[in-house]
C-alpha cells in the first residue's frame, strides 16, 4: 500500500493544475461531475474546483465509484520498480523538513544508497536530492505566497539547513530571489 503523503487541498490543485508528474500515485484526482479520476499529471481539461475530490488510495477512489480516465489510465503500472519510486517520493514528502542523506532514504526502503540513486535516477530523471530540493522549493513558494512570513522562517520550514542554500536553490529553479518571487505572485 501506498504510504500517505501529507498535502492540502491546496497544494494537491496545484499539483493537478500544473500536471506534476512526480506525485502520480500518490494521491488520484476524482471529478463528481463525470465519475472519472486521473493521476496528478493528466493532461486531459481540468475541472472547476468544487467538484473534485483527492484520494491517496487507488482502491478507495474506485469503491466511491469513480472509473479511472482513458487518458492517463491511472490503474496502469509502468516499471516493475513504480512502488519503490512512490515509497521513496512519499517519503520525501512526508520528511522534507528533515536533514535527509541519500542512506537515511535508502535505509527506510531497504536497498543500497548506489541502487537507490541509479533507479530513482532512471525512473525520474533526477537523484532523490534533486527531487527533495524541488519538494522543498514548491514548499517555500506556497509558503511566499500565502503567508506573511519572513524569508528566513520559510527557509526552516521548508527544510533548508541554512538561509545561504535556501536562496541558491530557490534561485536555481525559480530563477528569482524569494523576495522577488513573493512580489511577483502577490
Amino acid at each position: 500500500m501506498i504510504d500517505s503523503i501529507n498535502l492540502s487541498f491546496d497544494e494537491m490543485w496545484d499539483k493537478i493544475i500544473a500536471c506534476d508528474e512526480k506525485y502520480d500515485g500518490l494521491f488520484f484526482t476524482a471529478v463528481k461531475t463525470t465519475k472519472i479520476f486521473c493521476r496528478p499529471s493528466c493532461r486531459s481539461r481540468k475541472p472547476k474546483r468544487i467538484n473534485v475530490e483527492f484520494y491517496h488510495d487507488i482502491r478507495k477512489v474506485e469503491n466511491a465509484g469513480f472509473r479511472a480516465c482513458k487518458r492517463c489510465q491511472p490503474k496502469v503500472e509502468h516499471s516493475p520498480h513504480t512502488q519503490l519510486i512512490r515509497t521513496v517520493t512519499s517519503f520525501l514528502i512526508n520528511e522534507y523538513k528533515q536533514n535527509l542523506t541519500l542512506q537515511d532514504i535508502a535505509n527506510h526502503v531497504g536497498i543500497s544508497p548506489f541502487h537507490l540513486e541509479r533507479l530513482f535516477k532512471q525512473e525520474t530523471d533526477e537523484t532523490p536530492r534533486t527531487y527533495l530540493e524541488k519538494i522543498r522549493i514548491d514548499k517555500a513558494s506556497n509558503l511566499l505566497i500565502n503567508t506573511d512570513r519572513t524569508n528566513l522562517e520559510i527557509c526552516y520550514d521548508s527544510g533548508f539547513q541554512s538561509p545561504s542554500n535556501f536562496y541558491k536553490v530557490f534561485r536555481r529553479f525559480k530563477n528569482c530571489s524569494p523576495s522577488e518571487y513573493r512580489n511577483l505572485h502577490r
